[in-house]
């Protein structure tokens, strides 16, 4: 009896890439009950079962609903919408493309203005689409395969990474508390799930020190270079104002000089 309960319950279950799949995927990363999202969104808690189920349509009002309730990012709440038989609401846009070119110019501008401090320009999962020329410079000296933009990938399994970040095992440990925050965000992310995994085995590698209790309230990165080590603090920069999913997935990370040693060697090397 109990294996002819658990076969009919697994091929009773909807396909992963289903609307009932996805919604039933998104509804677990966030950690929520079917009672805690029908509250949340004002149905009944048997309705959602029906609509996880399959055996109720949602319309796209209940859709977007739905997606607003689990707080998706815009990717996410498109994919939801395609799943159900609906046409995505949110555009995006290429990078490149003339609908963003005004969007580009502003983010040209923000880079140029913070000449000579480093400058990149990430998508949702850490590519760099774009970086200023210090940035340049010192993304190279952490790549073992010039042709990885992956920051996180660069920061995990790159041996030129441990041999020039002075302090690898407190950046690895700020990455990972970061990405696990995403991966959060993103309600079932599969790049940043696979990232986060890379981050932890890394820490494995790469532990805090013994009696590491007393965290810092600035975690610097501090490089080995040429001109002597140099030690950065960031700002990350998302963009909230545009429905285009492009845009709402950048971040402008802007390096800044974590003391006046850095802060001379920068604009020394610009002149």
């Amino acid at each position: 009896m109990k294996r002819r309960m658990t076969a009919r319950t697994l091929t009773s279950l909807p396909d992963a890439g289903s609307f009932p799949g996805l919604l039933r995927r998104f509804r677990t990363a966030r950690r929520l009950s079917q009672l805690d999202l029908a509250l949340t969104c004002e149905i009944s808690a048997r309705h959602l079962s029906f609509l996880e189920t399959g055996r109720a349509s949602p319309s796209r009002e209940m859709v977007v609903q739905l997606s607003e309730g689990l707080l998706l990012p815009l990717g996410a709440r498109n994919a939801l919408l395609q799943a159900a038989g609906f046409a995505a609401v949110y555009p995006a846009s290429p990078l490149a493309s003339e609908a963003l070119g005004p969007f580009r110019r502003i983010l040209t501008e923000m880079m140029e203005r913070h000449a000579p401090y480093p400058a990149l320009l990430c998508d949702r999962h850490w590519n760099v689409l774009d970086a200023s020329p210090t940035a340049k410079a010192l993304l190279s000296a952490l790549q073992d395969d010039p042709g990885e933009i992956n920051l996180i990938r660069m920061l995990t399994s790159s041996h030129a990474a441990e041999a020039s970040i002075v302090n690898l095992a407190e950046m690895l440990a700020e990455m990972q508390g970061r990405i696990q925050l995403e991966a959060l965000e993103a309600a079932d992310d599969e790049v940043l799930t696979d990232l986060l995994s890379e981050l932890e085995a890394a820490t494995a590698r790469h532990p805090l020190p013994p009696g590491h209790t007393v965290r810092s309230p600035l975690v610097p990165l501090t490089l080995r270079t040429l001109a002597g080590q140099l030690s950065f603090l960031s700002t990350i920069a998302h963009f909230g104002t545009s429905e285009d999913v492009t845009i709402r997935d950048l971040r402008l990370e802007l390096l800044f000089p974590a003391d006046e040693t850095t802060r001379a060697v920068l604009r020394a090397l610009t002149g």
